[in-house]
């Protein structure tokens, strides 16, 4: 993928009560092949956003991914990238 079809995925917002952060990544972590979520989480950090904000259950993007069998390239990339789990 481009730079410009990955950068799509910083556009995603929630219709309403849940975090942008967490909207956007999860948007990006199910439409993108891992090494273009890497791009795409250093993309997310230039613009300001947090890695570690949390959900409505008090979880960062990182816990809650943790619990999905094929997200540990994910988790890699997120964790490089400084997120962390709580």
């Amino acid at each position: 993928m481009t730079d410009e079809q990955v950068a799509v995925f910083l556009q995603a917002r929630p219709y309403a009560g849940e975090s942008v952060e967490h909207h956007i990544l999860t948007r990006a972590y199910r439409g993108l092949r891992a090494h273009d979520f890497e791009r795409f989480v250093q993309m997310f950090k230039a613009q300001g956003f947090d890695l570690n904000a949390l959900d409505a259950n008090g979880q960062t993007f990182l816990q809650t991914i943790t619990e999905h069998a094929q997200a540990q390239d994910y988790a890699e990339v997120l964790k490089a990238a400084g997120a962390n789990k709580a």
